[in-house]
């Protein structure tokens, strides 16, 4: 899973502007540089967990209203989802074989 930081930055302003605040205002709530917002907001840094969340909170929402959209999900082949589905279907002790052939193989590629 990965994080598309200008989602979050497009869904902060988005809360920003819909409680009719201006950035300074958002900064001076959550304690922050009076530009940090704006980079934020563009995508240019990327908040700590502890910025995020007094965001959040001079923006009176809460982190998974922010983060709406934001989660990117790897984009899985058929190849995947039919390898996934097989090996569901294989006992404990195959999966763990299973397992340990697959990596022997990528430890051999991968030298």
């Amino acid at each position: 899973m990965e994080l598309d930081y200008k989602q979050v930055g497009l869904n902060i302003a988005r809360r920003r502007k819909e409680l009719h605040l201006k950035q300074v205002e958002v900064c001076e709530l959550a304690d922050l540089n009076d530009k940090y917002l704006s980079c934020i907001e563009t995508a240019r840094s990327i908040p700590s967990l502890e910025v995020f969340l007094r965001i959040c909170n001079a923006l009176n929402t809460t982190p998974d209203h922010l983060l709406v959209g934001a989660i990117k999900s790897p984009d899985y082949s058929e190849m995947t989802f039919a390898l996934l589905d097989k090996f569901q279907t294989l006992s404990l002790e195959n999966q763990r074989l299973c397992l340990a052939f697959i990596n022997m193989l990528n430890d051999s590629f991968n030298d």
